[in-house]
């Protein structure tokens, strides 16, 4: 029996992956790149910063350290979530139904923790939640286990009584490992058969879990 719903945040709840795209697109153009969204979807979807940080360097043979470039990676960002970052479709419908029917709510996000809360707050969603576990609490980030677990401790629930809600590869086969039935809804880039394998359902979008629980 479900008792509790644990949240992927980005791509998943909120729609940022094509904000992630817009600044790796605006740092690579004045280098002669015209970055694809294709290439995106590819190479860095679904991926932590510091990954795609370092293959932003790597593969377009950037002038940047690692920190160099992640520190511009969040100028951009905070620059275009000043603008509005859109929630994914279905995302107040699922929350509404989750809360009246009395499931415990939680999210497990790689993000920092203002960030997070910050984008929460702009579409009015925290008081949903029930608790948050940030990528700095946990030693080991997505495709690890630790933060689903760390979720579970904090909603004082057992592994097989959550379902976790997820759109790519890295935080399927974290839930897999920490024995948490997961869905995926994808976002820009299908996970391959491999991780969807893994996974108790693929639906379209959030609303779907309502008719799948």
């Amino acid at each position: 029996m479900i008792n509790a719903v644990i949240f992927d945040l980005d791509g998943l709840l909120i729609d940022s992956e094509i904000i992630s795209y817009k600044i790796y697109k605006e740092i690579l153009y004045p280098f002669g790149y015209d970055f694809t969204i294709e290439e995106y979807a590819q190479n860095f979807s679904g991926k932590t910063e510091v990954k795609n940080v370092t293959n932003l360097i790597d593969t377009y043979n950037l002038p940047w350290t690692i920190d160099e470039g992640l520190d511009t990676v969040l100028k951009i960002e905070n620059k275009l979530l000043e603008q509005g970052v859109d929630l994914k479709s279905g995302a107040k419908e699922l929350l509404r139904y989750l809360k009246n029917k009395g499931f415990k709510i939680a999210i497990a996000s790689s993000s920092t923790k203002d960030r997070a809360l910050n984008i929460l707050k702009q579409h009015n969603l925290i008081e949903y939640f029930d608790e948050f576990v940030f990528g700095h609490e946990v030693k080991n980030g997505k495709p690890n286990p630790d933060i689903f677990i760390k979720a579970c401790e904090k909603i004082s629930e057992n592994p097989e009584g959550c379902l976790v809600l997820e759109d790519s590869e890295a935080g399927i086969q974290s839930a897999y490992s920490a024995n948490i039935p997961v869905i995926c809804i994808p976002d820009m880039k299908m996970p391959d058969k491999s991780y969807l394998d893994m996974t108790k359902a693929v639906l379209n979008s959030l609303e779907d879990v309502i008719s799948y629980l």
